[in-house]
């Protein structure tokens, strides 16, 4: 029976021991658990559980060597990331496992989540089964590849249970093993820094290589993710557990500049090639072939200096 490595890097979370119940208590098959405890010890006891490995890096690292780090000791054939903040459903392994092709990247239907009640949200989306790139100009000296809930595919496409999806949210993601170690990892830190932009570089690997992959929304699964409060991200940055705001920011920049200007010289498509498979965009202007054509002239360095200004 094929084994799931789940990776999970923490930074001073809170939750944990209950992220790990939920993990074991819904696994159908063998499971292992690569908890990467990153510059920090809780204060709390986490609990020992059947393949769990525990590891604690001196010094903060980052969430993307984190995940690197994760997938070299991982033994399994597929391997999943998983925020320590995150429910899941019952069976997830068994079900991701069934379909899963060796160049996709396959998501869970999303939930929203209240980490203090371990409950889902009321909310009016109640649930996320298809995400797009916003339109990356809305604020033109801020381009930013960042992806939002897609209503219009979620309504054409309820009565399908694994659908191809634009981008992801990355709390959660599930491969195999293969596919990270000799296509798309590991996960750099240049430009991006050690946190931004995990979804897009992951998934724009996969979607633009000469492999033809595909990232797939499964249904019959799902996992719910913590949004974290705002008082989180009114804190200093060291005392939340967070890289800075600028760190961020430059990552995003960054991000937008690769892959929209076709950086990558493994490609076998350019970015746009990619939008187009999935129009109408609903956050992009109808005549967005035209409006992009203006920001060609904009230079990373200008934005940067906008930004900073």
């Amino acid at each position: 029976m094929s084994k799931v490595s789940v990776i999970m890097p923490a930074r001073k979370e809170p939750y944990v021991r209950e992220t790990l119940r939920e993990l074991y208590d819904n696994a159908q098959d063998e499971i292992e658990v690569i908890l990467i405890l990153d510059g920090y010890e809780p204060d709390y006891k986490i609990p020992r559980r059947k393949g769990m490995r525990t590891f604690r890096n001196k010094t903060v690292k980052g969430m993307r060597p984190c995940i690197n780090m994760g997938v070299e000791l991982a033994t399994g054939e597929y391997i999943m990331k998983l925020d320590a903040h995150c429910s899941i459903g019952p069976g997830w392994d068994a079900i991701l496992k069934a379909d899963c092709a060796d160049n996709w990247i396959v998501v869970p239907r999303r939930y929203w989540f209240d980490a203090v009640t371990w409950k889902k949200k009321n909310v009016p989306t109640e649930y996320v089964d298809a995400m797009e790139y916003r339109y990356p100009f809305s604020k033109p000296y801020k381009p930013r590849l960042t992806g939002i809930p897609c209503e219009r595919r979620m309504i054409q496409q309820a009565d399908q249970m694994l659908t191809e999806d634009m981008t992801f949210q990355g709390s959660c993601w599930f491969m195999t093993k293969e596919h990270f170690t000799n296509r798309v990892g590991p996960m750099e830190t240049y430009g991006y820094g050690t946190f931004s932009s995990e979804p897009e570089e992951l998934g724009l690997k996969t979607q633009l290589g000469p492999w033809e992959g595909k990232i797939m929304r499964n249904k019959n699964t799902w996992y719910a993710h913590w949004g974290k409060p705002q008082i989180h991200w009114r804190k200093p940055p060291d005392e939340a557990g967070r890289v800075s705001d600028k760190e961020r920011e430059d990552g995003w920049i960054y991000t937008w500049d690769y892959w929209w200007n076709n950086k990558w010289t493994e490609r076998k498509h350019d970015f746009l090639w990619m939008a187009e498979q999935f129009e109408p965009l609903l956050s992009w202007p109808e005549n967005w072939r035209f409006l992009v054509t203006r920001y060609d002239r904009y230079d990373i360095k200008d934005i940067l200096h906008a930004l900073q200004s």
